[in-house]
């Protein structure tokens, strides 16, 4: 049986600023565990890239946000994971709430800039901070 993936998935990564920073999760059980990304998830049927950004902070930090804006559109393969996403880069800018950790496979940190260097072991190539 081959297990390869016909097809690449699409999944939304949300840049939450806040003043001079930016926040990061580290990632945990999921494929590139143990590296530092922003939070997002898989675009379901129907949904805009806007309405995927606001759902996944909500649902995995509980962090309000609003001015959703597109910023980029990165391919990214993953071939240690068998994996392979078009990421479609959103940034909203921080609205309320305290950051909780909503999902146990994620367990959020933030990091700063400038300043404060990038995580040396960042999910994607593109570095944000």
């Amino acid at each position: 049986m081959n297990t390869t993936p016909t097809a690449p998935r699409v999944g939304v990564g949300v840049i939450i600023t806040k003043d001079q920073h930016v926040l990061l999760m580290r990632r945990r059980n999921v494929h590139g565990a143990e590296t530092w990304s922003t939070p997002g998830g898989h675009l379901d049927f129907g949904e805009s890239p806007e309405q995927c950004a606001l759902r996944e902070v909500k649902e995995e930090t509980g962090l309000d946000i609003d001015r959703v804006a597109f910023r980029a559109i990165t391919n990214d393969v993953f071939t240690v994971e068998g994996r392979h996403y078009i990421t479609i880069w959103m940034e909203g800018r921080y609205n309320g709430g305290e950051p909780i950790r909503l999902r146990p496979m994620r367990r959020r940190r933030s990091a700063g800039f400038p300043g404060t260097p990038c995580p040396s072991r960042c999910s994607y190539r593109c570095r944000i901070c």
